[in-house]
């Protein structure tokens, strides 16, 4: 009785997302119509695209469950033709990566060799979906070492870097072009007095450049693929930061953008603050639990 009940808890979350209840959680809009449309309206829309970008808030638990609804279906659309790419993980763990998707390894040496977030729960379904489907992973993020570098003594950095490390970024120098980007990028910091100096917006272009990249990479390998990329929403709003950077390593790549968001305007959107954004809104429940 008592396990019955703890699977019913367990299973409303996606019993409310996979079945028409009373209970909206969520509201999928296309920015271009200003109205409501639905996953399989993305989906369907990604026979004209070749990489969807999910910009999310990582603690937004509604998020969580629509990414996984989108890579079920996108991968079901497009069997053996359907790859994940993910901020969670860097370059450095592909291999451990590609040993947990094979069954080389356990779950535990996952966590502790790929360095798995903090909040690894909120990610671990698409993982195991990818490992049960067979769907390569690109651990698309930069090493935190290398940013760090970066942070403390700016790009140019590294240059000291041995052929092995170099491997792990894209080709140097990195494109750290001022613009609008920088001008959001300052503005979310707090300020040009906040960020005592350029390292931090170089070390955030190498993060994208990276992701960017990584997908490039394999796009590159397989064009007749679909890729689903999971990042924060900064690095994918306005089809800037990675988005940007893969278009300059994949100029043929065509990008659809998701951007997620808890906000109080779930009911009305407030279209001044979103409709540039992505091509796809995803407003979920702010009053909602967060995933931490």
């Amino acid at each position: 009785m008592k396990l019955s009940i703890l699977l019913l808890i367990i299973c409303l979350p996606f019993v409310a997302l996979s079945q028409a209840t009373p209970v909206i959680h969520y509201k999928i809009f296309s920015t271009a119509t200003q109205k409501p449309a639905t996953v399989a309206d993305i989906i369907n829309n990604m026979a004209k695209a070749d990489v969807l970008f999910f910009g999310e808030e990582h603690n937004d638990s509604t998020g969580h469950l629509l990414e996984l609804e989108l890579f079920k279906q996108l991968a079901q659309q497009y069997p053996g033709k359907t790859a994940l790419s993910m901020e969670m993980f860097t370059t450095d763990c592909q291999l451990v990566l590609n040993e947990y998707l094979n069954g080389f390894i356990r779950e535990k040496n996952l966590v502790s060799d790929a360095r798995t977030w903090p909040n690894y729960k909120d990610y671990r379904p698409l993982v195991e979906q990818a490992k049960q489907s067979q769907i390569p992973v690109v651990a698309a993020n930069a090493p935190s070492r290398y940013t760090n570098m970066v942070t403390r003594n700016g790009l140019n950095s590294l240059q000291q870097l041995d052929a092995q490390a170099r491997g792990y970024l894209p080709p140097l120098p990195i494109d750290t072009a001022t613009g609008p980007y920088y001008d959001k990028f300052v503005k979310i910091m707090g300020g040009h007095a906040a960020m005592a100096g350029m390292q931090i917006y170089q070390s955030q272009n190498l993060w994208d450049a990276t992701m960017g990249w990584s997908i490039a990479q394999f796009y590159k390998k397989h064009t007749d693929f679909k890729i689903m990329q999971i990042n924060g929403g900064f690095h994918s709003e306005e089809k800037m930061g990675a988005v940007a950077q893969l278009k300059k390593y994949a100029p043929k790549a065509r990008v659809i953008t998701i951007g997620a968001y808890a906000d109080e305007s779930f009911d009305n959107p407030d279209w001044a603050k979103f409709s540039k954004l992505a091509d796809y809104i995803i407003l979920t429940d702010a009053k909602l639990p967060k995933s931490f």
